[in-house]
């Protein structure tokens, strides 16, 4: 019986593709990662989408769809317009369609199926793994349901509707309001529909998951709420089933492989409390996750539980920590937005969704958190199975005026809060099952921040087996088991509580944009700008270094990394949005991450900044000739002024020289002798995008400004022109909204 119900999965799950492969091309022109190659559009990403209740017979309906994008309210298209490959959004290039969805837009699926057997009362259930935002669904042209809701899973009974053996007419239309409307959409928010930019990335609409078919008994398990209580060395597990008769017995057996560790029945909905006798606890080091099988009646799902206890207490010292099953270990992670540039918000294929996973894991972190979106199942569970921690960040949406030190934030209007609190409630319910979260983040820095603590403490009611950070940064309302700071590039370590654990939730923002792997390459730009892998790596353990000191010396928990990977024209990532280039010095950061590091480099004045002497500059305010930075060019009408160059004297750097306009060029002659020519590195001083040369060659671009004097790397062009004798350092520096201050020196690195 078994072999043949393999069988049957395999050939139901295979032969489902009402189009051929040479209906589909991605769309050209844009950045691809390694997995788009293997997108296989008669079966993208095949994988059983919910590894934590599996059956195994099921249909997946990925794959070639007919399209038509229309007005919004119309009625089924009579004619479609080409092919679009689900579960790509339509934006996407892994769409085939790239084009995209406004609010004066309805996008239209329509495909044919054939039912699998329905005989004994069998119910056929369409499920959608999630789609933004509104969904409806007909079956041979009958409504089957609707469903509002970016991000969570969602299913609809289509027995009725169905001819069982026969083939069958599948449509579905998708309405996304974008700006107009006040639905969470995470880092599509603020600029949806219009051209993205900055923070704010390519809207992702319409199915952007795994959508597929099961046939299930007439009484059968719609979900299961597993909860582990390691205090009590028990599982406790829910197991949900409307549809159970009034007499039905539920049997639940844990296996350690083959090895049973426990079992116990008991009725539908009830709590059933199965014993766990010397659980191997889940850790980032050791994930180990125990097998779950569940029988109801006919039917039946193996699902999957590690045993593991999230909790607030003092450490040894007395200090507020997070505890992992009752012990404090360091958390360390990065932002991880999700986004690909192929697929947008859906990974080209599950081993694309693994090596994020992975990627993080190599590079020494035991904790992600994922901001302003919700993964698919399979994201999760590779988080499960790897170890690595997950704070769960509810995508933001337009539901709050934004908290700030002068206000609480008000909710915008009963639609937006309800909105909001729907999907804010299934997100929890969705993923509540996965041991990987450890927190569920409520708000990001006050955007559509209201009624904080009224939610804060819903969800704690609804998710007591976890931590609730209610806001990540800015406007904190002294609420939920987390204190949250953000800084840029930090790091910082917020006020130590008494009953909060206290962690940095955004730092860094360390920028680096590698030509040939960028989104658009002349837009990139980061928080912090850095010259080269050298720089990156040598700023980036600079900034550990001080997280570590925060943990000993300020009682911080945690800190978050902006950010795992570059989206499109954010440069902040340790690897390039395709996947393809690691940034930094993989090793010296993963020992990093343990609180392991080398002495930090020391350098000597070579040619000294204002920070030692009112070194002067030529300087000009006046747009000069092409030729301003060669050795030979004229300078001696530019008026001379001490360094720094600036509007205002700030505690860290000081302004000799008054600069107030977009733009200054700098020229300065340093001489240097020949034990001078090694290891040299840029003293950089700015409040703005600024280019150095080194005898008429460029020797550093940054875009970002600089908290402090940063040591920079020269470009290898620029530092072979050094010679022994005089040398031209020209400047020009074009101020941004963070202010006006300019100042550059040569020091030398030295040996360790």
């Amino acid at each position: 019986m078994k072999l043949r119900l393999i069988l049957i999965a395999v050939f139901v799950h295979f032969l489902w593709c009402p189009a051929q492969a040479a209906d589909w091309q991605p769309v050209a022109g844009h950045l691809m990662t390694k997995w788009a190659a293997d997108v296989d559009p008669r079966k993208p990403l095949p994988e059983y989408p919910r590894p934590q209740m599996v059956r195994p017979e099921w249909m997946n309906l990925n794959g070639l769809w007919d399209y038509a994008i229309q007005p919004p309210g119309s009625s089924a298209p009579e004619r479609y317009e080409g092919k679009i490959l689900v579960p790509f959004p339509v934006e996407s290039a892994l769409s085939g369609v790239r084009r995209l969805l406004t609010p004066t837009n309805q996008l239209w699926y329509h495909r044919t199926l054939k039912s699998p057997d329905l005989t004994g009362r069998k119910r056929l259930l369409l499920h959608f793994g999630a789609v933004d935002w509104e969904t409806k669904a007909w079956v041979n042209g009958k409504a089957v349901g609707e469903h509002r809701g970016g991000y969570d899973a969602f299913t609809f009974d289509i027995t009725e509707a169905v001819k069982p053996g026969a083939e069958n007419e599948l449509t579905v239309a998708v309405f996304d309001p974008g700006i107009a409307g006040y639905q969470p959409d995470g880092k599509q928010n603020y600029r949806k529909f219009t051209k993205p930019g900055g923070i704010a990335y390519t809207a992702s609409s319409g199915i952007w998951q795994t959508i597929w078919l099961e046939a299930v008994p007439a009484s059968y398990i719609e979900t299961l709420k597993i909860t582990p209580d390691v205090d009590a060395r028990v599982l406790r597990l829910r197991v949900v089933a409307p549809s159970a008769e009034p007499d039905a017995t539920v049997r639940v057996v844990a296996l350690d492989g083959e090895k049973v560790v426990g079992q116990v029945s008991g009725k539908p909905g009830d709590e059933l409390v199965l014993p766990v006798k010397n659980a191997r606890l889940w850790t980032p080091d050791d994930p180990f996750l125990y097998t779950l099988k569940v029988k109801l009646g006919d039917d039946s799902v193996t699902s999957y539980f590690g045993m593991r206890k999230i909790s607030i207490g003092k450490d040894a010292a007395g200090i507020t920590r997070i505890l992992l099953n009752g012990k404090f270990i360091f958390q360390s992670g990065p932002l991880d937005q999700g986004f690909w540039p192929d697929g947008l918000y859906t990974a080209p294929t599950d081993e694309a969704l693994r090596f994020d996973i992975e990627a993080m894991k190599q590079l020494g972190f035991n904790m992600v958190r994922k901001h302003l979106k919700v993964e698919p199942a399979r994201w999760f569970y590779w988080c499960d199975k790897l170890g690595l921690l997950v704070w769960q960040d509810m995508p933001c949406g337009d539901g709050g005026t934004a908290a700030s030190k002068d206000r609480d934030g008000a909710v915008t209007t009963p639609v937006a809060a309800q909105e909001f609190e729907t999907e804010l409630k299934a997100m929890i319910e969705t993923h509540y099952n996965h041991p990987s979260i450890v927190m569920w983040v409520v708000f990001n820095e006050g955007w559509g921040q209201y009624d904080a603590p009224r939610l804060t403490k819903w969800v704690k009611e609804l998710d007591p087996s976890r931590l609730v950070n209610s806001t990540s940064g800015w406007h904190d309302q002294q609420v939920g088991d987390i204190v949250d700071a953000h800084s840029y590039p930090g790091p910082v370590a917020p006020e130590r509580e008494a009953h909060r654990g206290a962690v940095l939730g955004e730092f860094g923002g360390l920028g680096l944009g590698i030509p040939g792997h960028a989104w658009v390459e002349a837009a990139t730009w980061g928080y912090r700008a850095t010259s080269g892998p050298k720089e990156l790596t040598r700023k980036y353990l600079d900034l550990w270094r001080k997280v570590w000191q925060l943990k000993e010396g300020s009682g911080l928990c945690a800190a978050v990394y902006t950010q795992l990977t570059d989206v499109e024209t954010e440069c902040n990532g340790l690897l390039t949005y395709d996947r393809k280039v690691e940034k930094v010095d993989g090793k010296q950061v993963k020992a990093a991450h343990q609180g392991i590091f080398a002495p930090p480099p020391t350098f000597v004045t070579i040619a000294p900044t204002a920070e030692a002497e009112p070194v002067r500059w030529r300087y000009t305010l006046e747009l000069p000739a092409d030729d301003w930075a060669k050795p030979d060019f004229d300078d001696t009408k530019w008026p001379q002024g001490p360094a720094g160059f600036g509007a205002a004297n700030r505690t860290n750097w000081t302004a000799r020289t008054v600069w107030n306009t977009e733009d200054i060029w700098l020229r300065r002659q340093v001489i240097l002798r020949e034990g001078d020519l090694r290891n040299l590195a840029l003293k950089v001083g700015n409040e703005a995008e600024v280019e150095i040369y080194l005898n008429g060659v460029l020797a550093l671009r940054m875009v970002g400004r600089n908290a402090d004097y940063e040591e920079l790397d020269l470009q290898p062009a620029a530092e072979k022109t050094l010679r022994a004798g005089p040398n031209l350092v020209a400047v020009r520096c074009r101020q941004n909204k963070a202010g006006h201050f300019i100042d550059v020196g040569l020091v030398q690195g030295q040996p360790q």
